[in-house]
C-alpha cells in the first residue's frame, strides 16, 4: 500500500517543474500541500492532512540533490563532448507497419545514400514505421512508401544533435538531466533519436532557439 510520502514523491518526481522548484526552494510547501490534497485523497482513498503532506514534501526536498549536483553532472557531460549540430526544415512521417515495411526501408536507404548531405532517420516500432528527413527527400520517401497507410505527418521541424562522450551510457540519469532542463525552459520535444554517442532532439521550429540555448549552456559550463 502506498503511503502519503511515497505518493507525494511519485507526484513530484513525475513533474520536472515540481522537482526542480522543490530542489531550488522556490515552492511554498503549505500551498503545494493544499493543492496536492485532493489528488492524494483520491489516490489513497482516505483523508489526508495538510500537515502530513507538508512534512512529506519537506523530507523529500532534503533528499533531493542540491544545485551543485546537477551542475557537476552537466560539467562532466560538457567537458567530454561539447559539439552541437543543428538541422533545419525536417518532416516526420509515420505509417502503419505492414508486410512491405522492410522493403520500403531498404529501398529508401539505398536511394537516399546518394544524397549524403541530407538528414534521414528511420525507426521501426512494434506497429508503426517512422521516417524523419530533410524536406528535399520527401518526394523520394512518398514514392517509396506509396500505398502504405500514413498515420501522421509533422511539418516545420528542426533537429539539434548533442555529441556525447563514448562512456556516457555509464552515467546514471544523463538523459534525464538534459530533458529536465529543456522541460524547465518549456521546450517541447517532438521526438528523440539516440545512438551510442549522439542525442538528437527533434522539435518544432519555434522551440529550436530555446533548445539550442539550453544545450549550449551545458556545453559551455
Amino acid at each position: 500500500m502506498l503511503s502519503i510520502a511515497n505518493r507525494v514523491e511519485h507526484i513530484v518526481m513525475d513533474s520536472p517543474f515540481l522537482s526542480e522548484g522543490l530542489r531550488r526552494g522556490l515552492i511554498n510547501l503549505s500551498e503545494l500541500a493544499r493543492q496536492l490534497q485532493p489528488q492524494l485523497e483520491s489516490d489513497l482513498w482516505k483523508p489526508v492532512g495538510q500537515a502530513a503532506v507538508v512534512m512529506a514534501l519537506r523530507r523529500l526536498a532534503e533528499r533531493l540533490p542540491g544545485q551543485g549536483s546537477d551542475s557537476a553532472q552537466d560539467i562532466a557531460l560538457a567537458q567530454k563532448n561539447g559539439q552541437l549540430t543543428a538541422r533545419t526544415d525536417l518532416v516526420e512521417l509515420t505509417w502503419r507497419e505492414s508486410s512491405r515495411t522492410d522493403g520500403c526501408y531498404r529501398e529508401l536507404l539505398a536511394q537516399a545514400d546518394r544524397r549524403g548531405d541530407m538528414f534521414l532517420a528511420v525507426t521501426r516500432g512494434v506497429n508503426e514505421a517512422m521516417v524523419i528527413c530533410s524536406r528535399p527527400l520527401i518526394p523520394l520517401v512518398e514514392a517509396v512508401f506509396e500505398g502504405e497507410c500514413l498515420l501522421a505527418r509533422l511539418e516545420n521541424l528542426n533537429a539539434v544533435t548533442l555529441q556525447l562522450a563514448a562512456d556516457s551510457h555509464r552515467t546514471p540519469g544523463i538523459y534525464h538531466a538534459i530533458l529536465k532542463k529543456l522541460a524547465w525552459d518549456k521546450v517541447n520535444l517532438v521526438n528523440l533519436i539516440s545512438t551510442h554517442t549522439e542525442l538528437t532532439l527533434v522539435l518544432d521550429r519555434q522551440h529550436t532557439g530555446a533548445a539550442f540555448a539550453v544545450l549550449a549552456g551545458l556545453v559551455q559550463h
